[in-house]
């Protein structure tokens, strides 16, 4: 079918389903990181068993949204009976629907970086130092997608963020670019002393407010 753009790609990432949302939710994080990180054009989350929707009922609800390309992603550590009943799935879609390209793609395995990962962990257990809550900031680790912001400040993006340090409260103007999206979004701010507002937002994916408010 020739090469297909990621833009064109749905992924479709595979968790084991419990009956814990907590866990279950953690597979909803990983697909969107995955998804925004690698700009995929869309992503769905489906589940071997326990949870809904199982890959089966997933798989019929992916096709119908117009993608050239579904990539099923087993988001395992192990392979087994599970895993090959998830690309069993994928199988029987792909024959339904020769005209979308399936693509089963590998489980975690030893990969590496999970071993490192592993290391890291056990590591910290050792030394009583486990990062845990902070293992997905993007100013600390690198993460797909936002790799040139590891150990940037952390500023407000907004006028209303402040208490971080480094928010340029008293400015005038304060502008942030967003690198990775192109967005660049200004904010003017006028007080008087009879405390009325002017506040005038723009933005250059074609919106722009304002509004005058008195008290």
């Amino acid at each position: 079918q020739g090469e297909i753009a990621r833009e064109d790609t749905l992924l479709m990432v595979v968790g084991r389903g419990t009956n814990d949302s907590d866990a279950n939710s953690n597979v909803n994080k990983v697909a969107r990181m995955l998804w925004e990180g690698m700009d995929f054009g869309w992503a769905e989350v489906s589940y071997s068993g326990v949870a809904y929707p199982l890959v089966d009922e997933g798989l019929k609800k992916a096709v119908k949204l117009g993608y050239k390309r579904i990539i099923v992603f087993p988001y395992f550590l192990f392979t087994g009976i599970l895993v090959n009943r998830i690309y069993r799935w994928a199988d029987e879609c792909g024959e339904a629907h020769p005209d979308i390209q399936m693509v089963k793609a590998s489980y975690l395995n030893d990969q590496e970086d999970l071993i490192d990962c592993f290391a890291d962990r056990v590591e910290e257990v050792l030394l009583g130092d486990n990062k845990m809550n902070c293992l997905l900031c993007k100013y600390r680790e690198q993460i797909i997608g936002y790799e040139d912001e590891v150990g940037v400040p952390q500023v407000g993006h907004h006028h209303h963020v402040v208490g971080v340090g480094t928010d340029g409260h008293g400015a005038e103007d304060h502008g942030v670019y967003h690198g990775k999206h192109g967005h660049h979004h200004g904010h003017s701010h006028d007080h008087s002393h009879d405390h009325a507002h002017g506040h005038s937002h723009g933005h250059d994916h074609g919106h722009a407010h304002s509004h005058d408010d008195k008290s």
